[in-house]
């Protein structure tokens, strides 16, 4: 079920991107980029040369000169495939260490409640989280002995 429909009261998807416009860049690990590299039929290495900026340890996708998401035209090119931030919003981890951001968030995002219970948005979002790391750990399979 997609996140929209599992917290209606809080977020409903407008697609209207504001969401791939600014606020810091789209951070993809190695699993963003290898799954974007297949969706576009591309090297993983050409995914990062052509549409990522080096961020920290990491990679950012890039943005155009207005701001949004080298993936955004009018709607998402890797959709199937977006990179796992963009699967979490707007219930990203960030909201744990600061719920307010959660009311930032709002601010420029059409289908958030900004009068959300602040309660119930941390609730979800842990939640959310908690059972993307069980998927994880389920599918990355019992650890092996040394």
């Amino acid at each position: 079920m997609p996140w929209d429909e599992e917290a209606p009261d809080l977020f409903v998807c407008r697609r209207c991107g504001d969401c791939c416009k600014g606020y810091g860049g789209t951070a993809v690990d190695e699993d963003d980029i290898a799954a974007i590299a297949r969706h576009l039929n591309r090297s993983p290495g050409e995914v990062r040369a052509r549409y990522c900026l080096p961020a920290g340890k990491g990679f950012l996708l890039g943005q155009r000169e207005d701001g949004y998401c080298v993936f955004w035209d009018g709607i998402c090119r890797i959709h199937p495939v977006k990179p796992r931030m963009c699967r979490r919003w707007p219930f990203i981890e960030g909201l744990l260490r600061d719920p307010g951001n959660w009311r930032a968030m709002a601010s420029v995002c059409p289908g958030m409640r900004a009068d959300a219970p602040l309660a119930r948005v941390l609730s979800v979002t842990a939640a959310r989280l908690e059972a993307e790391r069980r998927k994880a750990l389920a599918c990355a399979g019992p650890p092996s002995d040394p």
